[in-house]
């Protein structure tokens, strides 16, 4: 309970059935618990926390679980990890229709389907997608720094002032770097030694357990898979080649852009294009990062290539935060957000002449303290969220 995180505000609890989506490590059965602690007593009896996956669903269902609870008075139901619990969804249906008093709250994969085939939930259910650690969340955990959130048009319209702020508080490049290798998921704060360790299994269970089970993914194909991601971690973004991607991984080219997709729905990477309005199922990308700096750094077979770890941290730190992200086109700048600004990430030295006939447009650059008009540091857009 020592830090709750601010994404506990933004679900709507009092929703009669809510999902908390997202990929394993980033806190969804913290959250979950710590909400409980706030708001209930101990030995209250109104509400129940359990997961999915343990051996008493072996012999019982949801759907006796939720009778016997709401028979004995139960008003909250925490069910986590509710992905494993077999045709889910559609006793979850059936809950929600048969006990009007009960609030149910779930936590499961990014990769969770919510209209499956077997029952429709989409038109009675909340879901939020948790992400890992913003740049700002992070430097709370590590240093103590505690300072609110900033909204992407604060950091536009004042960003000197945002800056000197933060700056009276720490110096942000000091921690910046430790950020973009060990920051993004919650449990480097309890293993940091074994970071990496805990990464990689995180990702081979996604791999290995959810894109089989979730997406079809044939179990002869996890090597390819796993191979097909260490070559995007030693790409560098505006090279995506299909061909090549699909000649050093071992798969088709049909079947790379079919994982391409699976592993962006499991939060491994991320596509860019340049028209979301226009993008089909199996369209090649315009840019493909690995989904957090992170994964850069354990996949990478050397170290990873800076530009490359700056717009990964970039694109993650905006999406994280809700805002829309597209490519913005050759020589126009790297990124087009919310369909309405141009931004350019690159290193301390990085000019305007990239973006210099673009409305507003600004730079994103590594290795800078303050902002100078519109030149805004790197590290400035990990305090989104």
């Amino acid at each position: 309970m020592e830090y709750i995180r601010d994404f506990m505000q933004r679900v709507n609890w009092q929703s009669r059935l809510i999902v908390i989506r997202g990929p394993k490590g980033v806190g969804k059965s913290t959250l979950m618990q710590q909400y409980i602690k706030q708001n209930f007593s101990s030995g209250d009896r109104h509400v129940l926390y359990c997961s999915a996956d343990t051996n008493y669903f072996a012999a019982h269902t949801l759907l006796d679980l939720a009778d016997n609870f709401v028979k004995m008075g139960g008003k909250w139901l925490f069910i986590d990890e509710v992905h494993k619990y077999p045709g889910w969804s559609r006793e979850i249906k059936e809950i929600y229709d048969l006990y009007r008093e009960l609030h149910i709250v779930l936590s499961g994969s990014s990769l969770i389907q919510i209209n499956d085939g077997q029952a429709d939930l989409s038109r009675r259910i909340l879901i939020y997608d948790m992400p890992g650690l913003s740049f700002r969340e992070f430097l709370h955990l590590d240093v103590g720094l505690d300072i609110k959130p900033v909204s992407l048009k604060q950091l536009l319209d004042n960003p000197a002032e945002f800056c000197m702020e933060i700056i009276s508080l720490c110096h942000p490049l000091e921690h910046f770097g430790r950020y973009l290798q060990f920051g993004y998921y919650p449990f480097y704060f309890e293993q940091k030694q074994e970071y990496y360790d805990k990464l990689e299994n995180t990702i081979n269970y996604i791999i290995d357990v959810e894109l089989t089970k979730f997406r079809g993914l044939d179990v002869g194909y996890t090597r390819q898979v796993k191979a097909l991601l260490h070559v995007i971690s030693q790409m560098t973004p505006y090279e995506v080649d299909i061909a090549k991607l699909s000649k050093a991984s071992g798969i088709s080219r049909q079947s790379t852009l079919k994982y391409l997709t699976h592993l962006e729905e499991a939060r491994l990477i991320r596509r860019l294009f340049t028209d979301l309005k226009t993008v089909t199922d199996l369209q090649k990308p315009d840019k493909i990062y690995l989904d957090n700096s992170n994964q850069l750094y354990l996949l990478c077979i050397e170290r990873p290539e800076i530009g490359t770890v700056r717009e990964a941290f970039f694109a993650n730190q905006l999406a994280s935060a809700g805002h829309t992200i597209e490519y913005a086109g050759y020589k126009r700048g790297d990124f087009r957000i919310d369909d309405s600004i141009i931004i350019e990430v690159g290193g301390q030295d990085k000019d305007f002449s990239q973006i210099a006939d673009q409305e507003n447009a600004y730079i994103a650059a590594d290795n800078i303290e303050s902002a100078y008009m519109r030149k805004i540091p790197l590290w400035a857009f990990g305090f989104l969220y």
